[in-house]
């Protein structure tokens, strides 16, 4: 009888240790979306910046080489929580807030809860009509605008649905990640979708709660992006306290391309790219995407498909088991398989759009709507001009493909008052100077 019993007891063990091995089916999720970070401020993706946790989940997973957001934050926060490009959206800029219609639009937490997840927005909202709340978020602690750290740059932020003043001494960043702890002590027990939108590192660059002081303003923007850094190890120390790293998907990437301008181009690997925020340029879009889920996640995988932020909504979804809104066009392409290791089924191109510029671009070449083409062999570092009187078979028949593509999907009409135009020229003479 007790060998029965003990065999019995046993078999229990053995059997809940192996489930307990096993990650979930439909793991949390945990998007941290860094503000004006692209390729050259992250060390594992060429920058010169000291970042060893975001490296750790690169080291640790797998590392999307080529992902594209939209140039400027509000389209891209908008087109990664919809799945939908701006030209459907409305919001296709940062002043077009007013035509993204909020009967029309289905937003990432709504999907999720749907599926049984408890969801939350934590950090810079962007340039979207309304709030977290009112676009299906259970949680959140928000603030408009951007670069809020100090009571220099703000007076009071807002959680879940209550403003409340900012004191001296106080970081925003860090209010943030408290909020966060106590958001995942809370739901440790149930599924959950953290929607992170850091306010590093956009500017003004001020000094971190770890700056010395008199530093000048390269060492302060080094300072933010270690803080930065700073903040992904603590959560997911916390994850680690809670035991639920490998319960956790967690992804990292950045809202558009670096802000460096003129003398201070983004670097990657020592070399200058090609173009920053606001600019079509390949620095405007292209922004780190790691992505980490201990025991499914491949470690230390390096990915070439291409995705665009369009994708996230759709896998999330798969991932989650929620199902895709009916009735309304979703641009996402879901990237699920491949996070798991898998093959899947990789996108044949990404497209780009900012306030009536657009460009679709395939593993090779980039074709913007004026018609112009590109070889984007060299890329990140130089955009190589396509002459039209090409002969080269493979430039001929992707331009073919790729003006078809821009045909389906027709750019909006800029806004009247286009955001960032300054900014662009000089972006864009920067660039230029570089690749002569």
């Amino acid at each position: 009888m007790k060998k029965a019993f003990y065999a019995v007891a046993l078999f229990i063990a053995v059997t809940t240790g192996l489930l307990a091995a096993q990650p979930p089916s439909h793991p949390n999720i945990i998007l941290i979306l860094s503000d004006d970070v692209g390729l050259g401020d992250v060390h594992c993706t060429g920058g010169p910046y000291k970042t060893p946790n975001i490296d750790s989940l690169a080291a640790g997973g797998t590392s999307f080489q080529y992902c594209y957001a939209t140039p400027l934050c509000g389209p891209s926060r908008c087109q990664l929580l919809t799945g939908r490009y701006p030209f459907r959206t409305g919001l296709i800029s940062n002043q077009s807030a007013a035509a993204l219609a909020a009967h029309k639009e289905i937003m990432l937490p709504t999907v999720m809860k749907k599926a049984g997840y408890v969801t939350a927005c934590v950090g810079k909202w962007g340039q979207m009509p309304f709030g977290p709340g009112e676009w299906g978020f259970d949680e959140y602690f928000s603030f408009r605008g951007s670069g809020q750290y100090t009571t220099a740059q703000v007076k009071q932020y807002q959680v879940n649905g209550t403003w409340k003043p900012l004191h001296d001494g106080e970081y925003i960043p860090d209010l943030m990640h408290i909020f966060i702890v106590s958001f995942l002590a809370k739901h440790k027990d149930q599924p959950f979708f953290l929607y992170y939108p850091m306010d590093h590192i956009h500017g003004p660059i001020v000094p971190t709660p770890d700056s010395k002081p008199g530093a000048d303003k390269d060492r302060l923007y080094a300072d933010n992006i270690e803080y930065m850094d700073k903040l992904v190890g603590k959560l997911m120390t916390e994850l680690d306290r809670l035991h639920l790293r490998e319960k956790t998907l967690v992804l990292f990437s950045g809202d558009n391309g670096t802000a460096h301008f003129g003398k201070d181009l983004s670097t990657v690997d020592g070399k200058p790219i090609s173009g920053m925020k606001a600019t079509m340029l390949e620095g405007g879009s292209r922004v780190p995407l790691l992505v980490n889920w201990p025991g499914v996640t491949p470690a230390g995988k390096v990915n070439h498909d291409l995705t665009d932020f369009s994708d996230f909504f759709a896998t999330f979804a798969e991932l989650g088991g929620a199902k895709l809104p009916e009735g309304v066009t979703i641009d996402s392409h879901s990237f699920a398989p491949q996070i798991k290791g898998e093959t899947g089924t990789p996108r044949d191109w990404i497209y780009v759009e900012l306030n009536g510029r657009s460009y679709v671009r395939d593993a090779r070449y980039k074709l913007y709507r004026r018609g112009d083409l590109f070889d984007m062999s060299e890329a990140p570092f130089k955009e190589i001009p396509v002459p039209r009187d090409t002969q080269d078979a493979g430039a001929i028949a992707s331009r073919k493909q790729l003006r078809e593509i821009l045909i389906q999907h027709p750019a909006a009409a800029p806004t009247t008052a286009a955001p960032g135009n300054q900014t662009v020229r000089q972006a864009n003479r920067a660039a230029r100077r570089n690749q002569q």
